[in-house]
């Protein structure tokens, strides 16, 4: 086990220390990378300290789950090779003939997956406004299992009452799952606020420099669902690399501090974003005018580096600002140092509901004003 101070509530202290310990062999401050994907057995052919095979167990992923849980205030995680299997391990465990509930903006992979994977599989879900309690109440049925919570959303940065979405959803029986990838643990803390599971594709914020690729499930109890999820993992062998492992843990350690001057640029860009006459709308909880400010205000402590602008006119008016960047990086994916822009739009192609006018913004570190003036010049051309 590590030795991190496993009574810190400060994010700064788990960041650096949780999961980690020196190499036993040698001392070592910085953990190997274990490549190997197979273990010596003992004399009598049982495992030394549980690793056999890097599919089921691997060093380099045991200390990277044991940091996730610590961050996220849980009790156990699990690791991906990716965000969207993370989110596959979730609905798959359900089993055939369950019902979810998730948010009409929700993340455009996560709705495909649930309407052209697993709902050919029996899965049924619906399909709903999920700022509406009205409206997810409403959604409930008996064979609810889980309500799928995405806050802020993606594209459009809509705000969701965790705490309760998470009492309606146990009322009923059932499960929430927080997708918290856009703030962070250092942002909010659904499992705090009585969600049951928090997904990360942690190749955003957590990973934070667009060179790997990963998911995890933290879960506030080691329960048997959850060891449905750990089953989906280790049997369907969707799992990170021992690198991608050590890059994480490497990246993890400045994640506060990254995230504060994420959310501190974002907060400038939105600011000028929201005066300037070239745009209509401007999608960022921290604004007053945001419809979800409030709630907002009561469940995060950062409110992100993503927002979202919908420019006055169409599609062409929209890909017309992306095409005159300079700074910016057109590119999909959020999360790391550098500042990208996309069209959503056209990334999710002919069956998306995003509004073709959208802009996708990713503030990275760069510094603000250099932002702000390359996003003066592309709006006005």
């Amino acid at each position: 086990m590590s030795r991190h101070p496993a009574h810190s509530e400060h994010l700064e202290t788990l960041a650096i220390h949780a999961g980690r310990q020196p190499d036993p062999a040698t001392g070592a401050v910085m953990p190997p990378i274990h490549l190997s994907t197979t273990f010596e057995r003992a004399a009598d052919g049982s495992s030394i300290d549980g690793y056999v095979y890097t599919r089921t167990e691997n060093p380099n992923r045991r200390s990277l789950e044991e940091c996730l849980a610590a961050l996220e205030g849980g009790a156990t995680a699990a690791a991906f090779g990716s965000g969207m299997a993370a989110v596959a391990a979730i609905f798959q465990a359900l089993g055939a003939h369950a019902h979810v509930i998730f948010p009409e903006d929700v993340y455009f992979g996560t709705g495909r997956l649930l309407r052209e994977v697993l709902g050919p599989w029996e899965l049924d879900y619906s399909v709903v406004d999920m700022t509406e309690l009205d409206a997810v109440r409403a959604a409930l049925c008996p064979q609810t299992r889980l309500i799928w919570v995405e806050t802020p959303s993606n594209p459009l940065l809509k705000i969701t009452d965790i705490a309760a979405i998470a009492a309606l959803a146990h009322a009923a029986g059932a499960r929430c799952a927080v997708d918290n990838t856009w703030p962070s643990p250092v942002g909010q803390q659904p499992l705090a606020l009585g969600a049951d599971l928090v997904m990360h594709a942690t190749t955003k914020y957590l990973g934070g420099h667009s060179d790997l690729l990963g998911g995890a499930v933290i879960a506030k109890e080691a329960d048997a669902f959850f060891e449905r999820i750990r089953l989906v993992q280790t049997l369907g062998g969707a799992v990170p690399s021992p690198f991608d492992c050590w890059l994480l843990m490497r990246s993890i350690r400045t994640l506060p501090y990254r995230m504060r001057a994420h959310a501190a640029n974002a907060q400038r860009v939105a600011e000028f974003l929201a005066g300037h006459p070239a745009v209509a709308v401007v999608h960022y909880p921290a604004l007053a005018a945001h419809p979800g400010h409030a709630i907002a205000r009561r469940q995060m402590t950062l409110f992100g580096g993503m927002l979202s602008i919908q420019v006055r006119g169409g599609a062409t008016e929209a890909l017309a600002v992306a095409a005159r960047v300079k700074l910016f990086t057109r590119a999909t994916s959020l999360g790391g140092v550098e500042s990208l822009i996309e069209h959503r739009a056209s990334v999710e192609g002919p069956h998306t509901t995003t509004p073709p006018n959208l802009l996708r913004i990713s503030i990275g570190l760069e510094h603000p004003d250099d932002l702000i003036a390359d996003l003066r010049q592309a709006l006005e051309g």
